[in-house]
């Protein structure tokens, strides 16, 4: 493992911001990891796990101790009862494992597809989107414990998937360092097509009966339309993906949502999940002044998804912050709700 000082991190995150790291590593293996944790142990400095950099905002300050950037790579498979089990090291990027379970003809992450990111940043915040979530097929999580050096291995129970979160975000954050991650797929399953956007898709494009590789596309296509593709030259895309979580909400409170939008003439979009009732807050953030397209200098909201706050060239992270601030103001000041961030904020 070399250990380099002031590595610019800016272009190491798709939101395109942020100071440098004081240290800087790459880890590509477990071995790596735990010299990396010893290391900043030696020298009491703070240690910051870096995957695909598509869920960050670094601070303009940058990160003052020892950046460890995980490219674990490989993945491999083999059946077993009954599932096709997708091992892929957490620097894998997690694109291109769904498109290896695609190829394999397995399903449970198609509808994952054009995730930027990789494989080991999915546990992390249960990573989920168009009627899937990786808790679904996760079945296994190799993590290095930081207190003991040890690797662990977390069942799905284990993990504690909720809505955006696990264990390695809430109760256990910053103790276990990803190397790699299991899934368990179905051979010969057919796509998950289940969410609005890849019914009305599939309504106009067809096959009536779409295979895997026809989600997986639908599913691209339908990212590039709203800019939450990563795409060379495509201004929209250079952004930390959705920026806030639908809020959950109680049936009380849904419907006092439900009376006020009525007072407007709009009906506020709500919808039954695993975790609890949702609202959008992408309709949130347009219905209390935030269109798409909105500026503010050089950051603003994309003009194709009201969720993603985008860098338009030159923006700095306390440029994220101020827009980020307002919009979470606006929308509690018109409809009484709190939005909570999903990106993690690093440095700050």
């Amino acid at each position: 493992m070399q250990v380099r000082e002031n590595i610019p991190l800016a272009p190491l995150a798709t939101l395109g911001v942020g100071g440098p790291a004081r240290y800087f590593a790459e880890a590509a293996g477990s071995a790596d990891v735990q010299a990396a944790i010893r290391w900043a142990g030696q020298r009491n400095v703070r240690l910051f796990v870096l995957g695909g950099g598509s869920n960050l905002v670094i601070s303009d300050a940058g990160f003052p101790g020892l950046v460890l950037r995980i490219a674990i790579p490989g993945m491999d498979d083999r059946r077993e009862n009954g599932s096709l089990i997708l091992q892929a090291g957490a620097g894998v990027e997690w694109d291109a494992a769904v498109a290896r379970a695609v190829e394999l003809g397995a399903a449970g992450v198609e509808c994952l597809s054009g995730i930027p990111g990789t494989v080991g940043g999915t546990p992390v915040q249960n990573v989920g989107a168009y009627g899937q979530e990786v808790s679904d097929t996760i079945c296994e999580v190799e993590a290095v414990d930081r207190e003991t050096g040890e690797v662990s291995s977390f069942c799905a129970a284990a993990c504690q998937f909720a809505y955006r979160s696990s264990i390695f975000n809430t109760v256990a954050r910053e103790r276990y360092v990803i190397v790699r991650v299991s899934f368990a797929l179905e051979p010969g399953g057919a796509p998950a097509i289940r969410y609005a956007d890849l019914k009305r898709y599939f309504s106009e494009h067809g096959p009536a009966q779409p295979s895997l590789a026809d989600a997986r596309c639908a599913v691209r296509e339908i990212r590039r339309a709203k800019a939450m593709l990563i795409c060379e030259g495509e201004e929209d895309c250079r952004s930390a993906g959705s920026f806030f979580k639908n809020p959950i909400v109680t049936s009380a409170e849904n419907q006092r949502l439900a009376d006020l939008a009525a007072r407007a003439g709009a009906t506020i979009p709500s919808f039954h999940t695993a975790e609890g009732l949702k609202v959008s807050a992408a309709w949130l953030v347009e219905h209390s002044g935030f269109q798409k397209g909105y500026a503010r200098g050089a950051v603003g909201i994309s003009r194709r998804h009201a969720l993603a706050i985008v860098n338009r060239g030159g923006a700095t992270a306390a440029d994220v912050i101020v827009l980020k601030d307002e919009i979470q103001r606006g929308v509690r000041d018109a409809w009484g709700v709190e939005l909570v961030p999903e990106p993690v904020f690093v440095g700050f």
